[in-house]
């Protein structure tokens, strides 16, 4: 291990090895060393037997739950938006090659004590009780003024400067009720609080562009069709072929994929990647110390040997003395024999709950998998219910998801603490990566990595790809 290299990355968890991947195409020499003996870190998949182990201790599963091996449950469950972040990332990185993808059968919300579908059609859309039909007029409005907004065209701006006026001020000029903001806010533009309402509404907008996201791309189509609005010839017909292809290329009407056999094949691949571009991987390396000189980080020393290097990259684990707590997590775990009621028999959803719908400060989401994606056997279901941790009592606090979810076969409940970088990365050369939020969504989850490699190469990653290299097939 006595070598010099100019990356050392500590952890194998999805953005460490995202990252270790990428660097490793660009030519650099990277040693990539986890403490644990099998990859993945926080953001592991276990089977049955290790998920047992993890919340029962030596009590052995239930034999009606199936085979271990045929579970691989995801301890940070995540859904891939279909024009996402992390898609585009895999496509550059040219991973795809070692994953396989099917739809997730649909996005919900709750509103008002029920479950509706985030709508995927003109029909749905039509006959969506989120919006009653004066609403859908001025969220298409809104809508409009979204997908049409470009920072550097004034004429795009109506007269208003998005850097100084909040994300608040810019909804109320719409009239939007506070149903559709929280659907707005929630379901679309991913936001777990409302936060959002009181910084400057050009990140918003952001946030909600087509580029980034198609669901602005939808529902300005499907609510097009209700009504002859005047609307830019080029940008109507541009949405239309985005919506259009991305229904074809995903066959389900989901802005989701997922990875068969769970996301645990993620980190993996990427390992893979790093390796054919000359990466060396060690597991099992106990006691993994950075070492310093004047404050910079030159190595990293485990059972006695140290390896040289010009930076590391790591989670917060590795480097407690450089984070500071900014949160909790509180999650439960659940095995059931059915999918998630009033969700359309979805062998694959997510539900989002805004948080106003149940008086709390940030969102609660429900996500579910099941044998149809190959993370449980036959008839078996994964649901996980996430949420900021607001009390100490993730059991009680979590009660409403868990509530919609019906009779379960078995539940575990945990928390886990979040953290985020405190050091100055150009000083001491340590590149610490945040800890997992509770959204079912990788868009947070990507946007630390891209910022990460920023600072590590000083250069933006190009993710201008074509996004037909990433299939999806039909459940």
């Amino acid at each position: 291990m006595d070598e010099h290299y100019d990356v050392i990355v500590l952890g194998t968890g999805l953005k460490e090895c995202i990252l270790s991947g990428l660097l490793s195409v660009d030519g650099l020499k990277v040693l990539h060393m986890d403490k644990n003996d099998y990859y993945g870190g926080e953001s592991s998949s276990l089977n049955l037997i290790q998920l047992w182990k993890r919340f029962r201790g030596e009590e052995q599963p239930p034999e009606n739950l199936g085979t271990s091996r045929e579970y691989n449950v995801d301890m940070i469950p995540k859904f891939m938006m279909a024009n996402g972040i992390l898609v585009r990332v895999l496509i550059h990185a040219d991973v795809t090659k070692y994953l396989n993808f099917k739809a997730v059968d649909g996005s919900f919300v709750y509103n008002k004590g029920k479950i509706h579908k985030v709508p995927a059609t003109d029909v749905e859309a039509l006959k969506s009780p989120l919006m009653g039909l004066f609403e859908k007029r001025r969220a298409r409005k809104f809508f409009v003024f979204v997908q049409d907004f470009d920072e550097s065209d004034p004429k795009t701006h109506h007269g208003m400067d998005l850097s100084t006026i909040t994300a608040r001020e810019l909804i109320s000029k719409y009239e939007l009720e506070d149903n559709t903001i929280d659907f707005i806010g929630h379901a679309l533009a991913l936001h777990f609080s409302d936060e959002y309402l009181d910084k400057p509404a050009v990140t918003f907008v952001k946030r909600m562009k087509v580029d980034r996201f198609n669901k602005v791309a939808v529902y300005i189509v499907l609510l097009y069709n209700m009504n002859s609005m005047r609307m830019k010839t080029t940008t109507l017909s541009s949405l239309k072929q985005l919506y259009a292809e991305s229904l074809a290329r995903f066959q389900s009407g989901s802005p989701y994929i997922y990875p068969m056999y769970g996301l645990g094949e993620l980190p993996q691949a990427f390992a893979r990647l790093s390796a054919v571009y000359g990466g060396t991987y060690m597991l099992n390396k106990p006691d993994c110390k950075v070492e310093y000189d004047d404050g910079v980080a030159t190595g990293v020393t485990s059972e006695g040997e140290t390896a040289k290097c010009k930076k590391v990259v790591c989670d917060p684990s590795y480097l407690p003395d450089k984070v500071e707590k900014v949160g909790k997590v509180a999650r439960a775990v659940i095995i059931m024999s059915h999918p998630i009621p009033d969700t359309h028999e979805s062998h694959s959803a997510q539900v989002i709950i805004p948080q106003k719908q149940l008086g709390r400060k940030s969102d609660m989401y429900l996500f579910c998998c099941s044998y149809y994606h190959n993370v449980a056997p036959q008839g078996k279901y994964i649901a996980f219910v996430l949420t900021e941790a607001e009390t100490d009592d993730p059991e009680a606090e979590l009660k409403p998801g868990v509530d919609l979810l019906g009779p379960v076969d078995e539940i575990f409940y945990e928390t886990y603490d979040r953290y985020k970088p405190t050091n100055d990365c150009d000083s001491d050369h340590c590149y610490i990566s945040m800890s997992y939020d509770p959204s079912t969504h990788f868009e947070s989850t990507v946007e630390d990595v891209l910022a990460m490699y920023t600072k590590i190469t000083g250069k933006v990653l190009d993710l201008s790809v074509d996004l037909s290299a990433a299939s999806a097939g039909e459940q």
